[in-house]
């Protein structure tokens, strides 16, 4: 049998059509489908909401581990204080401490003989060099003789004062003529100490043809030959070192020269030379050159071949002691508003502290205001790093 799943009805009242249910659906069984509707719909909806929750929470994790993983590893020191030697750095030239230059000390003449060569140590009064004497030579000889005549004239005249004054008493003589005897004889001994000194003259300046060393000393220089002609115009023929003593005189500025006194010690290294050698400050310039800026510290040096007269050299002055910080050159920064540092601070970020920096030595820097030195300070990197930044310290040894 057929049945029509559609009926028709007509409203009361107002004339309009409505459309009826399915008969062949019970009522029940209507419920059941829309509740299980809607059971599949709120599971759909609860699964992507945990789907959504756990990838936004994973996608938060992701990040969190990421931005953990871009926090960089920075070396830090704990730097403390000790005891610090303070060193200056210098250069300058090496020279004899003292100099003594060597000439003709009298009217000069030919070289005829040059018994040194730089290098050579000599004592006072040795002869270096000898000039032809010749000439002075026969000037003594004839002075000589000269000594000889006035000698006679002197015994001469002594004889006539005797004879004179015997027969005086018997007035064959007048006190007149007695009086001239004595004053002849006393000339005549005249003559004679004249004509010696005449001859220690010659001889003096015989001896000044000798060119001899005026104290003891290391030959720096040698200046003339056998043959050359020299005289007092001639200039200076040997350079000596006295004793052989050397000195560095080290260029400082006005600032280090200020910090540096007599009796400090140095170590004096020559260009080109891998031994170091002691030295002392014997003289620090009381002046200072107005265009440079700089003054002199006369390092005085015990002679050593490696110490060349005219060679340049580097020293390392000591120049007192200081208790504060030691920093390597890597850890302190610099800019507009002076020297600063980074520190480590809460939650391991970084925090600029500025310093005053003091000696400077061949280990580091010392930091004589701004620093304990129990902080966490950044070694090295700190130009790469910015104020509040988080870091992960590795603590390192100096």
């Amino acid at each position: 049998m057929n049945y029509d799943s559609r009926i028709e009805t007509q409203a009361e009242g107002d004339g309009t059509a409505t459309d009826v249910v399915n008969p062949l659906l019970e009522p029940d069984e209507e419920d059941q489908a829309s509740r299980k509707r809607l059971w599949i719909i709120a599971a759909v909806v609860l699964v992507a909401l945990v789907a959504i929750y756990w990838l936004s929470h994973r996608g938060a994790a992701d990040a969190g581990a990421d931005a953990k993983a871009q926090v960089p590893l920075v070396s830090v020191i704990s730097p403390g204080s000790a005891t610090i030697q303070g060193e200056i750095n210098a250069s300058g030239s090496l020279a004899a401490r003292r100099e003594l230059p060597v000439g003709v000390p009298g009217e000069g003449g030919q070289v005829v003989a040059v018994l040194v060569e730089p290098g050579q140590w000599v004592g006072a009064g040795q002869v270096l060099a000898v000039i032809d004497r010749s000439v002075q030579v026969q000037q003594q000889a004839s002075q000589a003789a000269q000594i000889q005549v006035a000698r006679a004239n002197a015994a001469l005249a002594q004889a006539n004062l005797d004879r004179a004054l015997k027969l005086v008493d018997k007035g064959f003589v007048s006190q007149a003529d007695v009086d001239r005897l004595r004053a002849s004889r006393d000339a005549a001994a005249a003559q004679v100490q004249v004509a010696g000194a005449q001859l220690g003259v010659l001889q003096a300046q015989t001896r000044r043809l000798n060119v001899v060393a005026p104290a003891a000393g290391l030959v720096l220089e040698r200046k003339v030959e056998p043959g050359q002609v020299v005289s007092g115009g001639s200039g200076v023929l040997f350079r000596l070192a006295k004793g052989g003593e050397m000195e560095m005189k080290a260029l400082l500025g006005e600032v280090d020269l200020a910090k540096i006194s007599q009796g400090v010690s140095a170590a004096v290294t020559p260009v080109g030379a891998t031994t170091s050698f002691t030295g002392e400050v014997w003289q620090v310039s009381p002046v200072v050159d107005p265009a440079t800026r700089q003054g002199t510290a006369r390092i005085a040096l015990a002679y050593a071949p490696e110490l060349r007269p005219g060679g340049f050299a580097n020293a390392v002055i000591k120049a007192g002691t200081v208790v504060a910080p030691m920093l390597p050159d890597s850890a302190i920064l610099s800019d507009a508003k002076g020297s600063y540092v980074y520190v480590v601070g809460k939650g391991n970020k970084v925090e600029r502290r500025d310093v005053k920096t003091g000696l400077i030595t061949g280990n580091g820097t010392a930091v004589v205001a701004g620093l304990t030195g129990n902080e966490r300070i950044v070694a090295r990197s700190g130009a790469f790093l910015a104020p509040g930044q988080e870091i992960k310290p590795q603590l390192v040894s100096k």
